[in-house]
């Protein structure tokens, strides 16, 4: 009796083709395990980029408001004094009393999640706060005008909120609202104080 070769064949090809079919399965759910770590990575790190975004806007936020109380409490008790100087609070809390709070409430550190680093003045009061995260802000320009000294730099621990700030420094004018060296007609002085200012120029001949 003959002996089929036909099945004698597709029995021993069977197991090969079950390897190979095995073999690409592994090799596709290895790729799917890849695929979807990296669409999770990619995932994680967006939403800990909105995370920080919002955390950031609520350091602006309350940082401001409490660098615009320590203004408002500063200016209410020294008014009528004759001594000169600021005044400040011993603490946040002190701004939030009645009868005329200067802040909602007594923030904490919106990205430090504790307390905030305290400036203090010589007589022991609060003159500004700052986080005590030293994480990079994803923030660099276009701050509020109150604040707009912090731009470029590199740590949110940079960022103090304090009463008087570099930001509201008034740019000094000579009376009349002309900058010093900027009078009509005048020369302005050599920027290096060791070169002779340029020459004054000869008024042009009147009329003969």
């Amino acid at each position: 009796m003959k002996k089929n070769p036909g099945r004698s064949e597709r029995a021993h090809s069977e197991p090969g083709r079950l390897d190979t079919q095995r073999g690409a399965t592994y090799l596709f759910a290895m790729f799917s395990v890849v695929v979807m770590g990296l669409t999770l990575s990619l995932a994680a790190k967006q939403w800990k980029m909105v995370v920080q975004r919002e955390q950031e806007a609520d350091l602006l936020a309350k940082g401001i408001e409490i660098q615009a109380a320590l203004e408002a409490y500063s200016n209410t008790i020294k008014a009528g004094r004759v001594m000169p100087g600021e005044v400040y609070p011993l603490s946040l809390a002190e701004l939030t009393k009645p009868p005329k709070p200067f802040l909602r409430k007594a923030y904490k550190d919106p990205i430090g999640k504790g307390d905030w680093e305290f400036l203090r003045a010589p007589n022991g009061g609060i003159r500004g706060v700052r986080s005590r995260s030293t994480a990079t802000p994803i923030k660099k320009r276009e701050f509020p005008p109150s604040v707009r000294h912090f731009e470029g730099l590199p740590r949110y621990s940079d960022w103090v909120f304090q009463y008087p700030n570099p930001s509201m420094v008034p740019v000094p004018q000579a009376p009349g609202g002309v900058p010093p060296g900027g009078a009509p007609g005048s020369v302005p002085p050599s920027p290096n104080p060791l070169l002779p200012s340029p020459p004054t120029p000869n008024p042009p001949p009147g009329p003969m």
